[in-house]
């Protein structure tokens, strides 16, 4: 995928440009198997099935909270540096640049797996080799449903009450002045309304 008018050049080097695209169904395939895998690696270590389908959707909503907080302190926070609005905007000002980038909506693989890799040791260092990694398993799937969702609001037309308000509740974030200090849940309002963000 090269630069083109709905996808803009963000690097000068052909390499690096090329890596700054991703098309969303990447994210898909790569988290469902491995999200599946961790769990199953889980399971194998001692977890039983059903309380590890309960683990996996606490694992979940642990990333709903990751998902809010990521966005409304690291993704907007602006380095009072030299650097600052730079990297600010590597990190999360493209997306508000050029919100219609097909390519520009999911986090890039190589990010993605190193940041997952983070995450599994912290759930297998506090959680333990059989509940660290069901419950990883479920954040991973979260993830997976949260990169989804937002391709989703800024490219699909679904007809769904319960998406139709995701999409506003997100577009309104990026759109509306007022509230571009609040609406920070992609995949879910739960915390923007235990926050008072909503």
């Amino acid at each position: 995928m090269r630069a083109s008018p709905e996808s803009p050049r963000m690097f000068e080097s052909d390499f690096l440009d090329l890596f700054s695209r991703t098309p969303w169904w990447t994210v898909p395939l790569i988290w469902i198997p491995v999200s599946v895998a961790v769990f199953a690696y889980g399971v194998s270590n001692g977890a039983p099935v059903g309380l590890g389908i309960l683990a996996a959707l606490a694992g979940w909503l642990s990333w709903t909270f990751t998902e809010y907080s990521l966005h409304r302190t690291a993704f907007h926070w602006i380095p009072d540096t030299s650097w600052g609005p730079r990297f600010h905007f590597l990190v999360h000002g493209v997306h508000h640049e050029w919100d219609r980038d097909r390519f520009r909506l999911v986090m890039p693989p190589a990010v993605s797996i190193t940041l997952g890799s983070f995450f599994g040791v912290l759930f297998r260092l506090a959680l333990g080799p059989q509940w660290g990694w069901v419950t990883f398993a479920g954040f991973l799937f979260g993830y997976m449903v949260y990169d989804v969702v937002h391709y989703a609001t800024h490219h699909l037309k679904l007809k769904q009450g319960w998406f139709l308000a995701l999409k506003k509740h997100h577009l309104l974030h990026h759109h509306s002045p007022r509230h571009q200090d609040r609406k920070f849940g992609v995949s879910t309002t739960l915390w923007d309304h235990v926050f008072g963000t909503f």
